[in-house]
């Protein structure tokens, strides 16, 4: 999907939202149905989607208030019908900006919403500006689902996104806090996220991401490899007690340690020697005091 059919999706959500009686205002700006409101006056909205608020971002924001106003309205709810109190569903930003820019009213349009109302139009007008962060986006669908018994289709449908891009933003939440941290300190990205979704074992997994700076397509080999371990692990097997009694026997018989592994095949058996005169005892034995020597000086010099 184009980035401007992505927007296109996105209006429609917003202005089924609005209604007709505010939709054009909000989306150009138009001073027509706006009225002044006192900066103390609103009140951030119960319902903001945003957690975070960055301050060199809002100090920005108020240089281009003094320079240039503010363009787009605040979108408000009255509080308990109040006529000069109001919640602010969407502008929140803005409103902290104009605060630090010292200005003494701002712009507001009044939409009478319910708390579901209030919570998907902050979600989607943040999604129009990409103004959320993964895990805030994720915590907006989750409590319409959870608070308002939304559907993951009807969800879909408001924010103009796909259904599979709801889920999986909503299983983001379900990472361990120190992955999410990560991810909230742009260490991980929504796409190294994603990948730690299909493995248990997501915090060793994290940090190993960011220590080595893997890009996304590494942890997703990371990843595969790792599910590979836990679907085939390596069968231990397990030595009977006649094995351990014969390793324990040749040990004595010939006072070396001596080792018998076995595998689905046969095995192998391992004698330890320490100096080159008890290999030659070795093959002495093996050979019963006949032709098979060695010759020690060459093998003296396979060990320099």
């Amino acid at each position: 999907m184009t980035l401007e059919k992505k927007r296109k999706s996105l209006g429609r959500g917003l202005s089924s939202l609005l209604g007709e009686d505010v939709k054009e205002q909000i989306g150009l700006g138009s001073a027509n149905g706006t009225r002044q409101v006192p900066i103390e006056n609103l009140k951030p909205g119960h319902y903001q989607p945003r957690h975070g608020m960055d301050d060199i971002k809002i100090k920005e924001l108020a240089q281009s208030i003094l320079k240039n106003g503010i363009i787009q309205p605040l979108l408000v709810r009255r509080i308990s019908d109040s006529n000069a109190s109001f919640e602010i569903i969407a502008g929140e930003r803005r409103w902290r900006a104009a605060q630090m820019a010292k200005i003494h009213e701002v712009p507001v349009i009044i939409k009478e919403s319910t708390d579901q109302e209030a919570l998907e139009l902050g979600l989607v007008e943040n999604l129009q500006r990409q103004d959320l962060s993964v895990l805030e986006e994720a915590k907006g669908y989750q409590r319409l689902i959870e608070e308002f018994s939304h559907t993951q289709e009807e969800l879909s449908k408001t924010v103009g996104k796909s259904r599979s891009h709801v889920a999986n933003i909503i299983r983001l939440l379900s990472l361990p806090e120190a992955v999410k941290k990560l991810l909230e300190q742009n260490k991980l990205s929504p796409g190294h996220a994603r990948a730690l979704l299909n493995t248990p074992d997501q915090l060793t997994i994290a940090k190993k991401v960011v220590d080595q700076g893997l890009n996304v397509r590494q942890t997703e080999k990371l990843v595969k490899l790792k599910q590979k371990e836990i679907a085939s692990p390596k069968k231990r097997i397990i030595k009977d007690v006649n094995t351990i009694a014969l390793e324990r026997d040749l040990t004595n018989l010939l006072g070396l340690k001596v080792t018998i592994k076995i595998n689905k095949t046969g095995g192998a058996l391992t004698i330890d020697y320490e100096t080159l005169d008890q290999l030659d005892e070795i093959l002495s034995r093996v050979n019963n005091g006949g032709a098979l020597k060695i010759d020690k000086n060459a093998v003296k010099s396979s060990f320099n």
